[in-house]
């Protein structure tokens, strides 16, 4: 149920495992498109399991639940649980898809939360279920947006909610041609370590960018304390990776989420809290440090951005940590050309109201006062700077990746500015 970046990632996967799968959505077009192989997400790997599957006969899209659960042994809630106005998760698509499923399941089968769901979530599908014969379990995903697909396949682990163990085991055998760990628990723990995993991973960068705003007044490099932090094997060096900040479609609204299931039962998380409060202050840094190279005011000024997506290899614009930033410069009177190798020049897009899309990184850095590389795309490293350094105006670089070789602009007459580094 649900062909966003997790159905389809999911369907086609298990497509490809050996399992015959159906794939429902309620978008007319969408089934339409999906069922000539046409994939609307930019994910690595996807269209060709996706192709494999409608080719060899695995993997089909209908048009609403009814026709897709009819005779199914597992079905996969994969849909959207956005964040509300309090900070909750909203169950609304997940409550309203077991309405709709519960009188044509099968006796025995499996429903299966894959989304992202506060603890006693699969109570309350079985209760919108009504459908004693059928068993709930939490099944959290655990994809990559850009990685998804080896994601799915390469797992660190697979984790499992069932109260009932055999049923345990019948989810897991769909996984049995997999590497990695498979951990069965109980619903509230599975349903747990998804929300638990998120925040610790946004509590990491936070960290990391904190220590590189303590590296900038001490005059150290971020860069070499991380490097000899991950040194030590009880720290290790992922996610140890200073830039703009977090965002993207899981971190901002599981966090916050987290932070709302804790305070429900009394327990006021004030370090995830303090982890969202600076992951805020870390976008008005990046934004100050722009300022700074237009004398502390934008008002009037051109910025150039190079990247709007959260992250590189993705095209998803949701909760980005660029378009934060630029909606700061932009509120200030800046005017904001960008590009984004993922973002079509003439998109319409509302998150990118306001901002001059532009179809090459020369072109939106051409007369711009300050250039910003907002998001980590491999390409801006090959970028001809003395190109760049003719047509910009101000010869002033943000970079919040730390993509760039700034020692290296600086010898081209830049002026650069990095994240944590002196």
């Amino acid at each position: 149920m649900g062909t966003g970046y997790v159905g389809l990632t999911t369907g086609a996967c298990l497509s490809h495992l050996g399992h015959s799968v159906v794939c429902a959505d309620v978008v007319p077009e969408k089934v339409e498109s999906l069922s000539r192989g046409e994939v609307p997400i930019l994910e690595a790997g996807l269209d060709d399991l996706v192709h494999e599957g409608i080719a060899e006969g695995r993997l089909s899209f209908v048009l609403g639940a009814e026709n897709a659960v009819k005779g199914a042994e597992f079905v996969f809630l994969c849909l959207p649980t956005p964040q509300g106005a309090d900070g909750a998760a909203d169950l609304s698509f997940i409550k309203a898809a077991a309405t709709e499923i519960g009188p044509h399941l099968q006796p025995d089968a499996v429903v299966i939360n894959k989304s992202t769901v506060p603890v006693g979530s699969a109570g309350e599908v079985a209760k919108k279920l009504q459908r004693p014969d059928v068993h709930v379990v939490s099944n959290p995903e655990f994809l990559r947006e850009g990685t998804a697909v080896s994601d799915f396949l390469n797992p660190d682990r697979v984790v499992i909610g069932a109260d009932d163990a055999e049923v345990g085991k019948r989810v897991a055998a769909l996984y049995e041609r997999l590497p990695g760990e498979t951990l069965v628990t109980d619903p509230a723990s599975a349903e747990t370590i998804k929300y638990a995993s998120n925040a610790f991973l946004a509590t990491k960068i936070s960290f990391v960018n904190a220590m590189a705003a303590v590296c900038e007044e001490v005059g150290a490099d971020v860069v070499d304390v991380v490097r000899g932090m991950g040194l030590d094997q009880r720290i290790g060096d992922k996610f140890l990776v200073p830039g703009p900040g977090w965002g993207g479609s899981c971190f901002p609204k599981d966090s916050h989420a987290l932070v709302r299931i804790a305070e429900n039962h009394g327990y006021q998380f004030g370090l995830l809290r303090s982890v969202i409060a600076t992951n805020e202050e870390q976008f008005g840094r990046v934004a100050n440090k722009i300022a700074r190279f237009t004398g502390g005011a934008v008002e009037g000024k051109v910025i150039a951005v190079w990247g709007l997506t959260f992250k590189a290899h993705t095209d998803d614009l949701r909760d980005s940590p660029s378009i934060n930033i630029i909606r700061r410069l932009l509120e200030v009177g800046a005017t904001v050309r960008a590009y984004d190798p993922a973002v079509e020049a003439g998109s319409t897009d509302t998150r990118l109201a306001g901002i001059e899309l532009v179809a090459d990184p020369y072109e939106a850095a051409a007369g711009a006062d300050v250039l910003a590389v907002l998001t980590e795309w491999p390409e801006f490293r090959e970028v001809d700077f003395a190109r760049v350094g003719e047509a910009i105006g101000g010869r002033h670089v943000v970079d919040a990746r730390n993509l760039l070789d700034g020692a290296a602009l600086k010898d081209q007459g830049f002026s650069y500015d990095g994240i944590g580094r002196s």
